[in-house]
């Protein structure tokens, strides 16, 4: 386990992906090489599904969502640029294809697999980079992640969808920040001013299924990445460093009741409108 002020220490002497790369490597003894192609596997398979499912339609388990990124692709938008707009319809995307079973990487989790396909791929649509460089953001973003995961949790059963979701978007923000910056200090703001914007988030999925409201969260959450990516690098800082904002993270996955927790027991699972949806499924009759 490592602290991020000891990453931004680190990365004064060496880039910020290989000191990622080398604590691995003194926590585990996994060969930095060995670690980066795997790494590079799982991000051509972003990529790829990216690729392969960007707009289309889906058949999912309820039939809740499927149609939500094909609406989205075919929608002239009004306020968001080309970069919001590709990032958001990945990250739907992949959302709806994770829930019709389709071939994802849980980054970190399934339900929150859509927010780095979708800064990813906007960013290989609109800046060009080559793969390896694409490569070097993900293991940031993948240092960012783990930092939430030995600190606090990754999982929206322990802590909520702040936990999942949360963790998505504060390592795509960090992947954003260090393409333009290279800053390990920024890297962690942008990471910090997204889990403050969603601290407390809860899991509500209806009936329990990966749908509603986790498909639309990664197309909205995404955008709150790359805010909060464009705050670090204008220079605005968290005043509480990420460390310490992963520490209240956990505390207060800690204190939401289990019914807050994914087990499809509280929040909009139980409205009127999704206990019906639920009944009505054939398939559950």
């Amino acid at each position: 386990m490592y602290l991020w002020k000891d990453v931004i220490e680190m990365s004064k002497s060496l880039p910020l992906h290989q000191v990622i790369l080398n604590l691995e490597m003194f926590e585990t003894g996994e060969d930095p090489d060995d670690l980066r192609n795997k790494l590079s596997n799982m991000l051509k398979v972003i990529l790829e599904e990216a690729e392969k499912q960007y707009g289309k339609t889906q058949k999912t388990l309820t039939g809740f969502t499927g149609d939500n990124a094909y609406k989205l692709k075919n929608y002239k938008t009004k306020f968001i640029s080309e970069f919001n707009h590709i990032a958001m319809v990945t990250a739907l995307s992949i959302a709806e294809s994770n829930a019709s079973m389709g071939r994802i990487v849980a980054c970190p989790t399934a339900g929150s697999s859509g927010v780095i396909p979708g800064i990813f791929y906007a960013l290989y649509k609109t800046e060009s980079p080559d793969f390896n460089t694409l490569l070097d953001l993900f293991i940031v973003a993948g240092g960012v992640g783990k930092v939430i995961a030995d600190r606090a949790t990754i999982s929206g059963a322990a802590g909520g969808c702040q936990a999942e979701i949360g963790t998505a978007a504060a390592m795509g923000a960090g992947a954003l920040t260090y393409y333009f910056s290279k800053d390990a200090e920024k890297v962690g703001n942008a990471a910090a001013l997204v889990l403050k914007s969603i601290m407390g988030l809860i899991c509500d999925p209806v009936g329990g299924f990966v749908e509603v409201p986790c498909v639309k969260r990664n197309g909205n959450l995404v955008n709150i990445a790359i805010s909060s990516a464009e705050m670090a690098l204008s220079g605005i800082k968290s005043l509480i460093p990420f460390d310490e904002v992963v520490d209240a993270m956990r505390r207060v996955g800690n204190l939401l009741p289990q019914s807050l927790k994914e087990t499809g027991e509280g929040g909009i699972a139980i409205t009127p409108t999704a206990k019906t949806l639920i009944s009505n499924l054939r398939f559950l009759v």
